[in-house]
């Protein structure tokens, strides 16, 4: 197969179908050359993260790496009694890095409390006037009772249930 014939994108062999595009973040960091030195620090801690993540999978699940510099391995813990559990296992993932390739001499725990926002709920709150609700119940009435219509009749019911005064909502 010569170069010309051959798609721009990665086929999919068993399906025929073009692979989905992995995220932009890589491509961006390679396009902008101010941040594409980034790239291989990102591709570097990313792959620390998952050796770390796979040798200590329950305390590791809410730490990060933060950076390797020198030698020495920062990670974050959410709060001191995780980072205290996870400076006992020092020693041991150290060891386990170093046999996996890294060069870590030193592992430092930070601890960086994440300030968590949680979002209200949004609740749905619409008031319908009497002629809309009126509307609605005339549409309910005047749909042909058929199978087809059956869950739109129902849809309906229960909304007016909802806004009707004295109803639930």
């Amino acid at each position: 197969m010569s170069t010309s014939s051959r798609p721009s994108y990665p086929i999919n062999i068993k399906r025929g179908r073009k692979v989905p595009a992995a995220s932009g973040a890589a491509d961006f960091l390679r396009s902008n050359e101010k941040i594409a030195s980034l790239l291989p620090t990102v591709q570097r801690n990313l792959a620390l993260q998952k050796d770390c993540g796979a040798l200590l999978p329950p305390i590791f699940d809410t730490c990060e790496v933060m950076q390797v510099s020198e030698g020495q391995l920062t990670l974050s813990a959410p709060n001191a009694a995780l980072a205290t559990k996870l400076k006992q296992q020092c020693p041991k993932l150290q060891v386990n890095l170093q046999e996996r390739g890294w060069q870590i001499n030193a592992i430092r725990i930070k601890v960086q409390v994440k300030r968590v926002v949680e979002k209200p709920v949004a609740v749905k709150q619409i008031a319908f006037s009497g002629k809309a609700l009126q509307a609605f119940g005339q549409l309910e009435q005047t749909l042909e009772k058929t199978s087809q219509n059956a869950d739109l009749r129902a849809a309906l019911g229960r909304l007016l249930q909802r806004h009707r005064p004295g109803g639930q909502g």
